[in-house]
């Protein structure tokens, strides 16, 4: 079926490219038309904070309960000038006209809280309103209503002639906008070069790119349509965009490597594309479907953002892995023989399209446009000037025993214990700081500096303390009337806390509060919504505090930062299962792949040192702070859904390499029944596609760690540590040495389990080279009669 299926595309690649763009466009004309629906907010769990906001809707319109917002400013005139209030009080009434979902709170009104600076430097110049924003309106409206906002806010500030003197920022993540990526640009400029030297072809570079950028395309047009029917956040365009390049640019690359290595045996085009799509395609689909299957396994946590989150990240390594044995095969065909051919027109014209993508990647323009213009003048040039059209001879392939992995391989199978002492050794200290791992969601003091999500909070902060950025909801419902007597104690409990700044209480009937059936209770912490004491001071008034002042009364403590508690609580505990199910039905697949129980066991031991070694990476970094001036980030928890999706994407990542190795190791074993010689064969024979999908895969994820989004850099610095740590420590040294230690007991599989589990043939097979028809002596043809 595979050869059928490539060989077929090969043969037909006019309508399969038709077919492609017709999909390419279509996808991204309905995206376009039908627009974006992305929603960061999160289902919450059955836990008291979803209690609280239940209690909330039902005694108190839902003030509270909806997702937060605001609109903070300062001026040095103070917040009550004339002037001030009239530029402000306007922009409250406009904000309100926006969208019936919107309530916002003036601070000229009065709320249970001071929403004017009452204390310090800042006394009189800060203030802010609360926006509460409707769970219907998604995170698409949401930053369309905040740019609406600072559009209108700059109007009636310049309007009023207070544009240098009246500061006005909007708070909360969802008015804060959203920028599509650009700095995956910086991780194809270096694919370009990559690509080159790998290949040493200009069209067979193209290809896996062309490739990858098809699928990613498709698949970020999918997930926008996908947005419309479920919750999706915004980044899982960026995360889909980041892997969907790294897969795509790897599975193009192990088969265009394949389909060139039996040109060079002897097979005619035909047969070599259809080699290619039996061999290195079933490995791509296998690894493919593994992430796939592994990503949608997030479904089985039952949140509809974490069920987002991975159903994104599918598609677009689904819709790569299809473009991989189906597009790729009909590009193949158009180009043809041309794909071993490379000029040095063709090389220059390359170095300069990747100086320009990287120019567009760190945002320089005037640069990126120079240099695209000048690789479309040496094209032009190339067809008349002889040097530029000189084509560039292919180096000479070293016998794979002479090459350097073969040697490196032979040296760690002579001293193997070293070798995975050392590994492991690295593996173990460099996953160490996992053990201080703490989940939670990092507060909006993380974003960058310019932005005005940034300023709000910290105009907040500066003007009334780090916890009014997140104050705690205490929902307190009344048994019976009399349990009314029971709310200043309960109040005078909670206030007397340590970590609490202030506290106040509103009935839900402020008219008549004897006839209230319930009270709100809001309580500003002393610390930030993220730091680890506010977490404490919501376990301690939930637990210790409550119960005992409480009579009568069936309280809830609830807000955006219980909320993140219970929703991270949620999700830790049932990570553990999440890791147990893929780890195993990742053992099941690779015993059935390899004939062995010694091959997974081993796989999967050190799959999981090398994820656990980049989550000890990124808990140094984005936990505890280090080199955070390099990376422009500062220490704060890691989002408890993180884990779970490095988990997912690295395992299936880890198993392509994997798979590609191993196989080449089995295959020279069973060929040779030499256990020593088969796997430095196998190492050298796969090292250099290896090599290259690797350092593709480290950059193309590495230059994420320049987006402005926290999440995103986290993201990207954890696939490239994981890919890094996989590639070298586990594929250079402790795959060679622990299978030099266990020799012929590597491929050990008991008789009885050999029967029992199926035969998956992810190799497939390559026929031999046809022989050429010999030309026989004139002498011996007979004489054709006509």
């Amino acid at each position: 079926m595979y050869r059928a299926l490539g060989q077929w595309s090969f043969r037909n690649w006019k309508p399969v490219l038709a077919a492609w763009l017709a999909i390419f466009i279509g996808i991204g004309a309905a995206s376009g038309s039908v627009g974006a629906a992305f929603d960061s907010s999160f289902e919450i769990p059955d836990s008291e904070s979803r209690d609280g906001f239940d209690a909330l809707d039902e005694y108190f319109g839902g003030f509270g309960s909806g997702q937060p917002g605001s609109i903070v400013f300062r001026t040095d005139r103070g917040v009550e000038d004339p002037e001030v209030v009239a530029v402000m009080n306007e922009l409250f009434e406009y904000t309100r006209g926006l969208d019936d979902g919107l309530t916002v709170t003036s601070p000229y009104e009065g709320g249970p809280q001071p929403q004017i600076a009452f204390a310090g430097e800042q006394a009189g110049k800060i203030a802010y309103a609360d926006i509460s924003i409707s769970l219907d309106i998604d995170q698409v409206e949401a930053a369309i209503i905040g740019e609406d906002i600072r559009e209108r806010a700059a109007e009636l500030v310049e309007g009023a002639g207070l544009s240098e003197e009246l500061q006005i920022e909007t708070g909360g993540q969802m008015l804060g906008g959203f920028e599509p990526p650009e700095t995956e640009l910086i991780g194809l400029a270096f694919a370009v070069i990559v690509l080159i030297l790998a290949f040493g072809s200009v069209l067979a570079m193209g290809l896996p790119i062309g490739v990858a950028v098809a699928g990613v395309g498709t698949g970020i047009g999918i997930i926008t349509l996908l947005s419309n029917a479920m919750s999706i956040p915004d980044f899982a365009v960026q995360i889909g965009a980041m892997i969907g390049l790294g897969v795509g640019i790897d599975y193009a690359l192990f088969i265009v490597t394949r389909y060139r290595n039996s040109l060079a045996a002897g097979h005619n085009q035909i047969d070599a594309v259809g080699i290619a799509i039996d061999t290195a395609g079933r490995s791509v689909i296998f690894a493919g479907l593994t992430v796939v299957v592994s990503l949608l396994g997030m479904l089985l946590i039952g949140l509809a953002f974490i069920s987002g989150l991975g159903i994104g990240a599918a598609s677009t390594v689904a819709v790569t892995m299809v473009a991989s044995v189906t597009l790729l095969p009909a590009l193949l065909g158009m180009v043809g023989e041309r794909v071993e051919v490379s000029r040095v027109r063709g090389i220059v014209a390359a170095g300069l399209v990747s100086i320009s993508l990287f120019s567009l990647g760190i945002g320089a323009p005037p640069v990126a446009a120079a240099a695209f213009l000048a690789a479309a003048g040496v094209l032009v040039i190339g067809s008349f000037v002889p040097v530029l059209k000189r084509v560039v001879p292919h180096r000479a392939e070293k016998p794979i025993r002479e090459t350097w992995a073969y040697r490196w391989s032979r040296l760690i199978q002579a001293y193997p214990w070293l070798a995975m002492a050392i590994g492991s050794g690295v593996l173990l200290l460099l996953a160490s700081p996992v053990l201080g791992l703490r989940l939670g969601f990092s507060d909006e003091g993380n974003f960058p500096a310019n932005t005005t999500t940034k300023k709000a909070y910290d105009l907040i902060a500066d003007g009334f303390g780090p916890g009014f950025n997140g104050p705690l909801l205490v929902a307190a419902v009344l048994d019976e009337p009399a349990a009314a007597a029971t709310v200043p104690d309960l109040q005078a409990a909670i206030e007397s806390t340590p970590g609490v700044a202030t506290v106040a209480a509103i009935p839900n009937n402020p008219a008549d509060p004897q006839s209230s059936e319930a009270f709100l209770i809001q309580v500003i912490p002393t610390t930030a919504p993220q730091d680890e004491a506010t977490d404490q001071l919501v376990s301690t008034l939930r637990e210790d505090v409550i119960p005992g002042a409480s009579n009568g009364l069936d309280v809830a403590v609830t807000g955006a930062v219980p909320a993140n508690i219970d929703f991270t609580a949620f999700l830790g505990a049932r990570i553990l299962l999440f890791f147990g199910v893929v780890l195993a039905v990742s053992f099941l697949l690779l015993m059935a792949v390899f004939r062995s129980i010694i091959v997974p066991i081993k796989a999967v031991i050190m799959n999981v040192l090398s994820i656990a070694s980049a989550y000890g990476i990124v808990v140094a970094i984005f936990q505890w702070g280090w080199f955070g001036d390099l990376f422009g980030i500062a220490g704060a928890p890691i989002e408890p859904f993180i884990p779970m999706m490095l988990f997912a994407i690295v395992f299936g990542l880890s198993m392509d390499y994997e798979v590609f190795l191993l196989s080449r190791v089995k295959e020279e074993y069973e060929r040779t029944g030499d256990a020593r010689n088969s796997v430095a064969d196998g190492l050298a024979a796969t090292a250099r596609v290896i090599t290259a999908a690797a350092a593709i895969m480290i950059v193309v994820f590495g230059s994420f760690m320049f987006e402005d989004n926290r999440i995103i850099k986290l993201f990207g610095l954890g696939l490239a540590m994981a890919v890094f740590l996989d590639a070298s420590l586990v594929r250079l040294l402790l795959v060679p040495a622990t299978m030099e230690l266990l020799g012929d007991r590597n491929w050990w599989l008991p008789r009885w389990l050999d029967r029992l589990i199926p035969n998956l043939n992810i190799e497939g097979t390559e026929p031999p080279v046809p022989e050429m028809p010999t030309v026989q002596d004139e002498s011996e043809v007979e004489p054709v009669l006509t």
